[in-house]
């Protein structure tokens, strides 16, 4: 089961990655979401969390990414990192509303 946290920025991201490391996750169990691609590109690299790629989407759920909206491609990797269809639905609002979401599954 994964481990998710919502954060207001950055900074607090940064905290809470701290936090999970010391609970046993590495930085490619952590994934970081922010609606806006650019803000989780940043962040991801920054950061040095783990980025989506096809081995957590699968190949099929990467190409049908790319022709989603955001919205529709969040709640997807959401899901291919474990969270059921409610779950990815109330953390996508979350992201709407500006926060980040931290998922940490180790594999």
């Amino acid at each position: 089961m994964p481990k998710v946290e919502v954060v207001e920025n950055g900074v607090h991201a940064l905290e809470k990655i701290q936090s999970l490391q010391a609970a046993g996750y590495q930085k490619d169990d952590i994934h970081l979401f922010a609606h806006y691609e650019k803000r989780e590109e940043d962040l991801t690299k920054e950061l040095q969390t783990a980025e989506m790629g096809i081995g957590d989407q699968g190949l099929m759920n990467s190409i049908g990414n790319m022709f989603k909206k955001r919205g529709d491609e969040l709640r997807s990797q959401f899901e291919a990192l474990g969270l059921s269809q409610q779950e990815a639905d109330t953390y996508e609002k979350e992201l709407d509303n500006g926060r980040l979401v931290l998922v940490a599954a180790k594999e």
